[in-house]
């Protein structure tokens, strides 16, 4: 049995000769909506263009020359947002957008999109997109940021581009989006029931509600079916037409005067107003859902021929012939041309070259430094007006919320284009009080109280970073990253990889989090994991163990998330945000002076510390472990006499290994103390390390947290690594076991 594609390309030219096409969906003419003849023949060529390139990339599969053949067949109506919006108004697109595309390329001189989708479709390392990575939409000059997902998970960062808009003029900071700009961004129907763009479109509806501006367009393309799950019938109408704060435009994506006229309607809405939209483009899915999909399995033949003779090519061929714009056999001619014209280019990118290595995959990971490093300027007539309430406590040494908290204002002070975001960092000043005061003066605009959602907290500081912005957003409990993993897993990390390099979201996620909490227990705010983290290409994790050096390092997180254009991923922990004391009340060890930016002894990226030259052991850790090992090794130095160095990591990716190698060099004895659930924490990675490079006469241990969630109240602490078992761990590896 052939193909349904290769039916319908093998009976085109015969269903318009014959004149066997659909019945007209409405009484628009061009002139009631605005287009000329030559602008409706542009956009149909533009359909036929996408529809040969589905085409080719289903006969190049055949021969294992392409890879990817999800195409837009029955979507091609999204020619007109191509149109109608402007190539600088950020577009977040899915799979099936190649009309629109191909369209919005026509606006920028130059372009090559033939060329460059069926690079793409074969894998070729000229895709200028993407480098051979993966077969996706995306373009710099267009402003088409690249997207692999097909469940939503670009509705976030498009609320948080379109948020960032008016936030730019407000600001009066330069961005690469213009003032009078608008975000669009298309989705399925199937799509529109994952708890991403749910939380999405609350969340831009929840703005809106406020009267604060989001020009977003929302465009969902409606083609009634998931694979192989039908939708609903009037389903997306029934769930989106009647959302608070988000005006609801419907039109049919098979004709293009209706969509036209709608899609220009919402344009106009939400540039004008600056509100959101949701625009249901009704349409449908030709072909299966992708070249392997057999359709037949799961639709009968009537309706999949049902389905093809609504196709929007004859839609759009019907509404030439009947306006007397191009003559049936002109309509065929035009087919006949451009299919050869893709045909012909898609034998060219055959040639040329592949990724073949595999440091040509990974070099846009991290790519090498993007944004020079100008200084900032400190306006000190400003700062001393900032802290003009705080100069008592200045003069004293602080625990590491305080430092954060002055870090914090002194980086928002610097940094025109740094605001911090997140649920209760205003005027409450954030659960432990790190943004404390913060709001009085910045204002709210600069710390943006979020709704209760974590999708759409990083969605915002994604989204934001698109247009110039460096975020600071913070997760409030790091259990509450796994509801939104996968936006800095799927999104924000991968979007350099899938680029090229090209597209970057630098931005700082600030996660309270690890365990010993005395007094807030509970598995939901006492997680002892970063294992969410491990396994991230790209991501740089900050943990920082006292207050001197969270200060030094989130400035560093800042400054390399703006040189790098990186995401860095800073821990904070919450049993040490008000920590003062290390051996015994009183004593103020673990409380430290601010340094003002002038001052700032920056720590590199990666960079440990090493407290200690003793030979005898070297206990190495982070955050929580080094403040208990630092107790520790009082006691096994001078009870016991051991000449010992302790290790502070302090970044734990990357891991500077050569760094670590060379502080432990020499050690006869090494304790890895690792406060992390066994399975998957950094220990692992860090004892892999050590016996694949250590002398043979070094002997390595380490103590880990139990592979258990964290319980209440008193037994919080029982799964974790103390002080006492730290000694006891050293004393074994030593062979000084308590007698």
């Amino acid at each position: 049995m052939q193909p349904r594609a290769t039916i319908f390309d093998n009976l085109f030219s015969q269903r318009i000769l014959r004149g066997e096409l659909p019945k007209a969906l409405n009484t628009l003419t061009p002139e009631q909506v605005g287009l000329s003849h030559s602008e409706l023949v542009e956009l149909f060529e533009t359909q036929l263009l996408s529809r040969h390139l589905d085409l080719q990339s289903r006969e190049l599969a055949k021969n294992k020359q392409s890879f990817y053949t999800i195409g837009s067949s029955g979507h091609e109506g999204n020619a007109v947002q191509g149109k109608v919006f402007r190539h600088t108004d950020m577009a977040f697109l899915h799979y099936r957008s190649g009309a629109l595309m191909i369209q919005r390329s026509k606006q920028v001189a130059g372009q090559t999109p033939i060329y460059d989708m069926l690079l793409s479709f074969v894998a070729s390392s000229d895709d200028p997109i993407s480098g051979g990575r993966h077969k996706v939409l995306g373009s710099k000059p267009l402003f088409i940021p690249p997207q692999t997902s097909t469940i939503a998970s670009h509705l976030p960062k498009a609320v948080g581009a379109g948020y960032s808009i008016p936030l730019a003029k407000t600001f009066n900071i330069d961005t690469p989006m213009p003032k009078d700009s608008v975000v669009i961004c298309n989705f399925g129907d199937a799509s529109a029931n994952h708890s991403t763009a749910q939380g999405a479109i609350n969340a831009a509806g929840w703005t809106s509600y406020q009267n604060i501006p989001l020009p977003l367009v929302f465009i969902c393309e409606d083609n009634g079916i998931g694979i192989s799950t039908s939708t609903p019938h009037n389903w997306i109408h029934a769930n989106f037409s009647q959302r608070g704060g988000i005006k609801y435009i419907s039109c049919n994506g098979l004709d293009l005067l209706d969509t036209y006229q709608k899609t220009l309607e919402a344009e106009h809405y939400a540039r004008d107003f600056h509100k959101p939209v949701f625009l249901h483009m009704k349409t449908v899915r030709l072909f299966g859902h992708a070249g392997s999909d057999a359709e037949i399995s799961y639709r009968s033949k009537a309706k999949i021929e049902e389905t093809e003779a609504n196709d929007p090519i004859f839609h759009s061929a019907r509404i030439l012939i009947e306006h007397n714009i191009l003559t049936p056999q002109q309509i065929v001619d035009l087919y006949e041309h451009i299919k050869q014209q893709v045909s012909l280019v898609a034998q060219q990118v055959l040639q040329r070259p592949k990724l073949t290595d595999i440091e040509q995959v990974k070099s846009s990971i991290a790519p090498k430094r993007l944004v020079s490093n100008t200084p900032v300027l400190i306006d000190e007539t400003r700062r001393e007006r900032l802290f003009s309430k705080e100069k008592l406590p200045m003069s004293k040494p602080q625990n590491m919320a305080r430092l954060l908290n002055w870090t914090l204002c002194d980086l928002l002070a610097q940094h025109d284009n740094i605001f911090i975001a997140g649920e209760d960092v205003g005027q409450k000043g954030g659960v432990y009080g790190v943004t404390k005061g913060l709001c009085n003066k910045f204002g709210k605009k600069r710390l943006i109280n979020t709704l209760l959602d974590e999708q759409s907290i990083l969605g915002l500081g994604i989204g934001a970073a698109h247009n110039g912005f460096l975020p600071i957003v913070e997760i409030q409990f790091l259990a509450y990253v796994h509801n939104a993993e996968d936006q800095i897993r799927g999104e924000a990390a991968t979007l350099p990889f899938f680029s090229n390099g090209q597209f970057t979201n630098p931005m700082v996620i600030r996660i309270a989090g690890l365990g010993y909490q005395k007094g807030f227990g509970g598995h939901f705010h006492n997680d002892n994991s970063l294992s969410v983290f491990r396994d991230i290409p790209g991501l740089v994790i900050a943990c920082p163990s006292n207050g001197r050096d969270a200060s030094e390092m989130l400035r560093s997180a800042v400054s390399f998330a703006q040189e790098q254009q990186r995401v860095v991923i800073f821990i904070e922990p919450i049993a040490l945000y008000m920590t003062k004391d290390l051996h015994q009340e009183g004593d103020g060890l673990w409380s430290f002076d601010y340094t003002s930016p002038r001052q700032s002894q920056r720590i590199e990226v990666g960079d440990i510390a090493q407290h200690g030259t003793g030979n005898e052991l070297a206990i190495i850790s982070y955050g929580n472990g080094f403040y208990l090992s630092s107790q520790a090794a009082k006691v096994l130095e001078e009870q016991y006499n051991i000449k010992l160095r302790l290790i502070d990591l302090r970044w734990l990716a990357p891991l500077k290994e050569e760094q670590l190698l060379e502080a432990i060099h020499g050690v006869e004895h090494i304790l890895v103390v690792d406060e992390c659930r066994e399975t998957a924490s950094f220990s692992e990675q860090l004892l892999t390390l050590i016996y694949q490079k250590k002398c043979s006469s070094q002997q390595v241990a380490k103590l880990c947290g139990e592979d258990c969630f964290v319980p209440l109240a008193g037994a919080a602490t029982l799964g974790m690594p103390s002080k006492e078992q730290i000694i006891q761990s050293a004393l074994k590896l030593v062979n000084k076991e308590q007698q």
